[in-house]
């Protein structure tokens, strides 16, 4: 038996190795005059006004046309040709199903007007969504004002309501530290990506971006809490072998950038590929008010090739690696004493997929993917008031299938997951600072006494490797009962690591379209079981850093390891879609979640070391809102409203609270904690002019994190922190960071030959305003980060 199980795994593989989840639809069909004689060159259009995603075609010497990789939703179609009056309607896409269309056009001397269309409200609200969801075109993305120097994909995401905003890209959803999926093309990547801790997605290769936030599909699993759905771009379908763009950018801080991209097609094969090379003088958030010892530079680089293998395949093959290296930025205090600690993150990743197609109504797809990252932390000989290392290095492999069926008022879809994931870690640690742990101190911890180098102690010092898994199988179902919508989906995970455990989660919604109102109400319920971070998991769970637990802490738990068990949820949602008028479309929900076991992070020593924690339980309360204006003469934009309110209970378990006194204030009881906020607002406003001028403003007011419970005397006598007194208010109920409110400028130029780009120039500022603000002020999660100063920067691009 054991030899033939051997041979599982190969075969197994690969079967899956060119394979793809799918959650794109397409559009496909003939244009014919009023003989019924093929119209070519017809130029057909799909468009939807409330994304902006746009996809163009022309129609062959049989007037047949096809445009894939199209997000499933509402959208206008329209189809021109010379001679002919338009011919314009709506269409509903399915996921992974196309829609045919015959079109018939009408000579420009009839006085008939072809033309078959819904209400306009039809295309501001999505009648078959029951939770919380949002769509982002890379016409969006490509004007979006981010800030100068951005590294990833969390700077657009955060544009939506439900997500606070924190350092170095970092982005909460929902009350959660992190714990979001990024699906490339269906490959999962449920790493931390921020720029301290990975390198973040690059924006540059998407064309849309799908965001769930509430009754999230039982095909999602693992980290779960946001997943972004991300339709790479794609070289079928631009009718040509090669074009592409080549962008160059300079900014503040010594920031220097580009970004080469190339796509084309050739009979049944199209690829793409993007490379993002860029180097900074202030990398990472700062923290302090001096940007000391911040440099740093980054490289990545994706690739995709897509094959119509015959009449019912598709074959995809993905690629994307990534490389930075950066130094962390420093305290005056450690500036100093020549402190000069650096990181460097690689990560490389592959995913082969293939869809089958049996008939219009069934098909098959499957997808693998490997993926491997590495962290290391590399110390310096002036490191204060402790010196510190890391290497640690994390594997994923991927195997997922699907089997879609359509049937009358069913689109099921039925798959089974397996994620296997080693781990490797190696880290060390010592103080360096005397005055950090005295004996004499009230703060003194004998238990660290063994690593204090200052008196004569040796480095504290940990490697181990563990490998483990996680098998899933789902059911989902989306019924249309006419004004009804039912999202029925079950979901079981079994993940075995250094803990075992199971769960069923149903995923249930409801919607309902009060028909000719434009109304849509909707309510959901999600069981969501959300697993471990795996980022030096294996440390915040060992015995040997058990020696470095603090005695009350240890009192508190019981004993100096607890281990990290999944987090186990509860997720409620109540939402509206409303049209008003023609040109606006609102989205409202109101959410509670209520979890066993949350998971978190805390920081160590404002570095880009991260350690798992876990605390008893939280609970979150939030509304949030989106307003979306699509455009009129020119204009159009969103505004997004969240409050968020955010209640944990401890004990703490996991972690690595070194010099932190706050915890064990926080273990004493429940506490607010630094996901929660008031207000966030986040209003973008674009203009498009008939002449190739643009203009992008976008404003992000936050009116402060929790913070740590810091003594302000203490602060006011600290060098490194005095001077952002000012910026926290430490006497409030709960702490917290100052309001905010930081506003950002894009103003560009495109000139067209025709209908194609030629060349294209733009000026941003970011933080137009100079605003003084923090992200977080000595947090035990994410220490101590202050907002990018204004900043200018310009960019050309010049394509081909």
């Amino acid at each position: 038996m054991r030899h033939h199980f051997r041979w599982f795994w190969p075969v197994y593989f690969y079967v899956c190795s060119c394979a793809f989840g799918q959650s794109t639809a397409s559009v496909a069909g003939t244009v014919h005059d009023q003989t019924g004689a093929p119209v070519s060159g017809a130029h057909v259009v799909v468009k939807s006004p409330l994304t902006n995603f746009e996809r163009s075609s022309v129609a062959d010497a049989d007037g047949a046309f096809q445009l894939t990789n199209i997000p499933a939703r509402n959208y206008e179609v329209r189809v021109e040709a010379p001679g002919f009056r338009p011919f314009e309607t709506t269409v509903t896409l399915t996921a992974r199903l196309t829609a045919e269309l015959q079109v018939k056009l009408e000579l420009a001397a009839n006085e008939t007007h072809v033309s078959v269309t819904a209400s306009d409200r039809a295309l501001l609200v999505n009648a078959e969504e029951t939770g919380t969801r949002a769509q982002l075109s890379e016409t969006d993305i490509g004007k979006m004002a981010l800030q100068v120097g951005n590294r990833g994909l969390e700077a657009v995401v955060v544009s939506f309501p439900g997500f606070a905003q924190n350092a170095n890209g970092a982005i909460h959803p929902r009350g959660a530290h992190n714990q979001m999926s990024f699906i490339i093309d269906g490959m999962p990547i449920t790493d931390q990506l921020t720029g301290a801790f990975a390198n973040s997605v690059d924006p540059n290769i998407v064309q849309n971006v799908e965001l769930f936030t509430g009754n999230i599909p039982a095909e999602f699993g693992n980290k779960v809490s946001a997943v972004v759905n991300v339709t790479s771009k794609t070289g079928l379908g631009t009718g040509r072998l090669l074009g592409g763009s080549i962008a160059v950018s300079g900014a503040g801080f010594d920031t220097l950038s580009q970004v080469t991209q190339v796509a084309g097609e050739k009979g049944r094969l199209g690829f793409t590929f993007s490379l993002n090379t860029m180097k900074s003088n202030r990398y990472l958030d700062q923290v302090s008010l001096d940007n000391l010892h911040n440099g740093g530079n980054s490289q990545r680089a994706f690739s995709r090739l897509d094959y119509q293998a015959g009449a019912h395949d598709v074959l995809r093959l993905n690629l994307l690696a990534g490389r930075s290296s950066f130094e962390l930025a420093n305290l005056r205090s450690q500036q100093a004493r020549g402190m000069d600690e650096r990181q460097e993150l690689r990560d490389v990743s592959a995913a082969l997929g293939w869809v089958h197609t049996f008939n219009a109504n069934t098909l098959w797809s499957s997808n693998s993917s490997y993926r491997t990252t590495v962290a290391q932390l590399f110390p310096s000989a002036g490191d204060f008031p402790v010196t510190a290392a890391q290497a640690r290095h994390l594997s994923t492999v991927t195997l997922l299938n699907q089997l879609g069926i359509v049937r009358g008022r069913h689109n099921i879809r039925f798959g089974a997951d397996i994620q296997h994931f080693p781990v490797s870690e190696n880290f060390s640690f010592g103080i360096t600072d005397p005055a950090f742990n005295a004996p004499e101190s009230a703060s003194y911890l004998p238990n660290l006494l063994a690593f204090d180098l200052s008196r004569g102690g040796r480095l504290f010092q940990f490697s181990k490797r563990a490998s483990g898994s996680l098998y899933s199988s789902y059911l989902q179902d989306e019924i249309s009962l006419g004004n009804w919508h039912v999202s029925a989906g079950l979901r079981f995970d079994n993940y075995r690591f250094l803990v075992h455990g199971s769960q069923f989660q149903p995923r249930l919604g409801l919607s309902y379209n009060i028909r000719g109102t434009g109304t849509v109400l909707r309510a959901s319920y999600n069981r969501l079981y959300q697993t471990p971070p795996n980022e030096n998991l294996l440390i915040s769970n060992s015995d040997e850093s058990s020696v470095l637990v603090a005695p009350d802490i240890r009192a508190t738990v019981g004993s100096a390891v607890v281990l990290i068990r999944p987090e186990r949820q509860n997720l409620y949602e109540m939402g509206l879609q409303q049209a008003v008028g023609r040109k606006v479309s609102l989205n409202a929900s109101f959410y509670h979640k209520d979890a066993k076991d949350q998971q978190d992070n805390n920081s160590f020593f404002n570095t880009p070391i991260i350690f798992p924690m876990q605390l008893k339980s939280i609970r979150v309360n939030s509304v949030e809102g989106r307003m979306v204006v699509t455009p009129v003469s020119g204009f159009s934009g969103s505004l997004s409203v969240t409050h968020a309110r955010a209640i944990s209970t401890p004990p703490f378990t996991g972690g690595l609270y070194i010099g932190n006194g706050d915890v064990a204030l926080l273990n004493s009881g429940p506490f607010v904690i630094d996901h929660d906020q008031v207000l966030s607002l986040q209003t973008i406003v674009n203009y498009t002019g008939k002449k190739g001028f643009y203009a992008t403003c976008s404003m992000r007011y936050d009116s402060g994190l929790v913070t740590a419970a810091v003594d302000p005397a203490q602060v006011r006598n600290d060098p490194d922190y005095a001077d952002l007194l000012p910026l926290v208010n430490l006497t409030s109920a709960p702490p917290r960071t100052r309001p905010r409110a930081v506003t950002d400028l894009v103003l560009g130029y495109q000139h067209l030959r025709g209908e194609k780009r030629h060349w294209e120039a733009s000026l941003q500022i970011s933080n137009i305003s100079n605003e003084r603000a923090l992200y977080n002020f000595q947090s035990a999660f994410v220490g101590t980060r202050l907002v990018q100063p204004r900043t200018a920067g310009v960019r050309l691009t010049w394509f081909f």
